[in-house]
């Protein structure tokens, strides 16, 4: 066991994240079977939410995460051969809300109908709060949206509610407690009477103080994953709509926070309207930028344009937007993210992402895989992001498949547009100061009309560095002519340190792996530097 290293992971968690997991583990509520509650009446319209994708192709096949798996035996539930992540999305039933869920009603209620039969209450993964959670929204907004609830899914909802209202997430936090507060206002409006209102008050208990702490001032969720972001502010919009649903007063800190996250989500994607791949971040999981704006005018809100002037600076989360004649940069000179929640934070301080005319060129590695692996731990790691690495270290220790000790605080940020069409961002991390001689990394990027200039300076330490630029798939390099490309984008480079090409992978979903380039720089002095000229 590494001491030291765990050491330095606890030592920033607080109280309940520790005693939790012990209370977590040891305590087994009992079941109550009691009748369900009678159910709420309706007084206004439930809007149609986000559509989901496609997971339930032929029935009881399901695909999730690139895996196609048949679902043949009771036992497939928690088949120990599956991978946990695969088994959890079985048993949240995201099919009921994806976008061909109108000709499959008899499917889906016979699904419901199984899930119910061979899995009993409080047994198995899909008894755990983070799937009830999930199932408990998605089968009422089933409900919601015109289908009927058997009797028997009616008092199975209300047995995972009050399952659920025993056993909250506590030791985890995050969007983990956001999703149970979510479940639990979803059953607790849906059903009426004394039981559904402890459900509801809870929830809302949970989330007065939960939306205030996770959702930064400048509209970013604090695990500052924007996957994770996504999901969150899809959560809001989803409560909004049960609230107007039901004729209840929307409290208006969740009216305040959806048009802020809506603003920092158009600035984290790229042109193509996806996310950038900053710590825990895929595509095919969260609803996209353009579905969730869509959702959100159903409901009222009126959308906050991106500026255009080329400028946006999301301070408190630690992202920087740069906009220039067809060039976007997205840069990361932030924390990882809450220093007692850091399990979706990734050892990319620093790094960046760019697109040239609609097109990315550069881009973060992303993920393939949860749990504790060596795949998952290197794609966490700094070499697999935009940045410098020190030693072959990352600058903060992430290890296992959430955990993480010692971590890269940001240091001295300026930003600054030096003209309309010329912007400057510099900042350092200390990151690597537990290394021999303490250093410093610092990274400044130049942006004009024409030219990415990215310059890295390593002050103390005397340890040269490693720059990585990992390439779009579909591009080539030539070292020679000194030149990208990829489609008819040409990018020029210029360089005085050592320079290589490896051929590695790119990871934009679950389960997928696609072959790209990636530009290596070995640093021959304390400073490393490169031009990319996209423009003649």
């Amino acid at each position: 066991m590494n001491i030291p290293r765990l050491f330095h992971t606890i030592r920033y968690l607080k109280p309940i994240q520790i005693y939790g997991r012990l209370w977590f583990k040891l305590y087994q509520p009992k079941v109550d079977l009691s009748l369900a509650p009678a159910r709420r009446a309706i007084t206004g319209d439930w809007s149609g939410p986000c559509k989901k994708p496609v997971s339930l192709a032929a029935p009881f096949q399901f695909k999730f995460l690139n895996e196609v798996h048949d679902l043949r035996s009771v036992e497939d539930w928690n088949n120990l051969e599956w991978e946990k992540l695969w088994l959890y999305n079985l048993h949240y039933f995201d099919d009921l809300q994806a976008w061909d869920a109108s000709s499959k009603k008899k499917l889906h209620s016979d699904l419901v109908d199984k899930w119910i039969r061979e899995n009993p209450p409080g047994m198995g993964n899909g008894w755990e709060p983070y799937p009830s959670s999930l199932r408990i929204v998605n089968w009422i907004k089933w409900g919601l949206a015109g289908n009927s609830l058997s009797d028997e899914a009616l008092h199975s909802l209300a047995v995972q509610a009050r399952c659920l209202f025993k056993k909250l997430e506590y030791h985890l936090l995050g969007n983990h407690l956001f999703a149970n507060a979510k479940a639990l206002i979803f059953a607790g409006l849906f059903f009426d009477g004394p039981e559904a209102g402890s459900w509801l008050n809870k929830g809302l208990q949970i989330l007065d103080k939960q939306v205030g702490e996770q959702i930064l001032a400048d509209g970013g969720h604090f695990e500052l994953s924007p996957m994770y972001h996504s999901i969150i502010l899809e959560d809001l919009l989803d409560l909004v709509n049960l609230m107007n649903t039901y004729g209840m007063e929307v409290p208006g800190i969740w009216l305040n926070s959806i048009p802020r996250m809506t603003y920092w989500l158009e600035g984290m994607c790229h042109p193509d309207g996806d996310i950038s791949f900053f710590n825990d971040a895929a595509l095919g999981i969260a609803s996209t930028l353009k579905d969730l704006k869509a959702y959100s005018r159903r409901l009222g809100f009126v959308e906050t344009a991106l500026s255009r002037k080329g400028l946006s600076e999301f301070r408190e989360s630690g992202y920087v937007r740069l906009e220039n004649r067809g060039a976007v940069l997205i840069a990361d000179v932030g924390k990882i993210g809450p220093d007692y929640l850091p399990g979706h934070a990734h050892a990319d301080t620093l790094s960046f992402e760019l697109s040239v005319q609609g097109q990315r060129i550069f881009v973060n590695s992303g993920i393939s895989c949860y749990g504790n692996s060596q795949e998952r731990l290197a794609q966490r790691g700094t070499e697999s992001h935009n940045t410098m690495s020190l030693d072959h270290k990352n600058s903060s220790q992430v290890w296992s498949g959430f955990r993480v000790a010692k971590r890269a605080y940001p240091l001295g940020l300026e930003v600054e547009a030096m003209s309309d069409k010329s912007f400057r961002i510099r900042c350092g991390h200390d990151g690597y100061t537990r290394l021999a001689g303490k250093p410093v990394h610092w990274r400044e990027w130049l942006l004009t009309q024409a030219v990415l200039e990215i310059k890295d300076c390593v002050t103390g330490g005397g340890l040269r560095g490693r720059a990585s630029y990992y390439l779009y798939p579909g591009a080539t390099v030539s070292i020679e002519r000194k030149e990208i490309s990829l489609d008819d984008i040409r990018i020029k480079f210029q360089t005085g340190d050592e320079i290589r090409v490896k051929d590695t992978f790119y990871y934009p979903e679950f389960g997928k792996a696609i072959a790209n380039k990636c530009l290596v720089l070995e640093s021959m002095s304390d400073v490393c530097s490169i031009k990319f000229i996209y423009r003649d």
